[in-house]
């Protein structure tokens, strides 16, 4: 079935990587027209498809091009709309970048919760499809990986390792069917390192990140305590990578495991999904 929102909500935020404040109306949209973002603040207001084929830039965020224009970290939002079922949607924003909000899922959560699901249709693909995958896929880049199995229900397994005493080694799995996403994936927040602020400012990353928006910790410690979870950091990476699947037309029933991975091996592991499906 289809669904869209009932009802148009919207926002206001700075972006993480670009600083700036932007304010984002989702409205409702009709059957099979799918997820789009309509840059307002452009001439003509050009529409950019939340599809494989509009990815652009994927450093510490996934962009979305169509022509010159663009919509940068877009994954918390697909993923919010994703585990709220939402279909087809109209999404305009007065920006390049969405807003961070709380660094998580759960205040678009929020917004669609008040915004309420509305059936469009009973012919089209579900979000989280029957479709199973008959072939293994795995991508590698060092000892990071990405990796799709056949199995009989869908779960999704993400496991991260850095060198910083309060993250470690942690793993967190999740089954879209079984688990609650409003509980237990979306509140969890993106994070960063003290010692890496400087050097990604340079870079002209994270102008938006704060403490209010992100958790930080340094060698030893998280400096904004107290965590939404022991293993949020995990959970998060997980966030983004159902965000970043969700640019297929539909996710099919696998077991998806990502180790130590990044934006851009997701976005790889969904166009080699999408090729072996004909997606695209």
């Amino acid at each position: 079935m289809s669904f869209t929102i009932k009802n148009p909500v919207e926002c206001s935020g700075i972006g993480l990587h670009s600083g700036e404040i932007t304010q984002v109306k989702l409205l409702p949209a009709k059957a099979n027209q799918g997820r789009y973002f309509v840059r307002v603040d452009l001439p003509n207001g050009p529409i950019i498809p939340a599809t494989l084929t509009s990815v652009g830039e994927t450093t510490l965020s996934t962009e979305l091009t169509q022509g010159s224009a663009k919509v940068r970290t877009v994954e918390h939002l697909l993923a919010g709309l994703t585990g709220f079922g939402v279909n087809d949607v109209r999404i305009e924003i007065n920006g390049a970048e969405v807003p961070l909000l709380d660094g998580s899922a759960k205040i678009w959560l929020d917004f669609l919760q008040k915004a309420e699901l509305q059936q469009n249709c009973e012919d089209n693909k579900n979000l989280f499809s029957n479709y199973k995958i008959i072939n293994p896929l795995s991508i590698y880049e060092g000892d990071a990986f990405v990796a799709v199995l056949p199995s009989s229900e869908t779960r999704f397994t993400y496991g991260i390792d850095f060198p910083y005493r309060a993250i470690g080694n942690q793993w967190h799995s999740w089954n879209p069917h079984k688990d609650s996403f409003v509980e237990e994936i979306a509140p969890a927040r993106t994070f960063g390192f003290a010692d890496q602020v400087e050097k990604l400012k340079a870079m002209g990353l994270i102008k938006g990140g704060n403490l209010e928006n992100a958790l930080v910790c340094d060698q030893e410690k998280w400096l904004n305590p107290p965590l939404r979870f022991e293993n949020e950091p995990v959970r998060h990476k997980l966030l983004d990578l159902i965000g970043d699947l969700s640019l297929m037309p539909t996710i099919p029933c696998a077991h998806y495991l990502a180790y130590k991975a990044s934006h851009h091996l997701h976005i790889r592991l969904a166009k080699a999904i999408s090729d072996q499906l004909k997606f695209l």
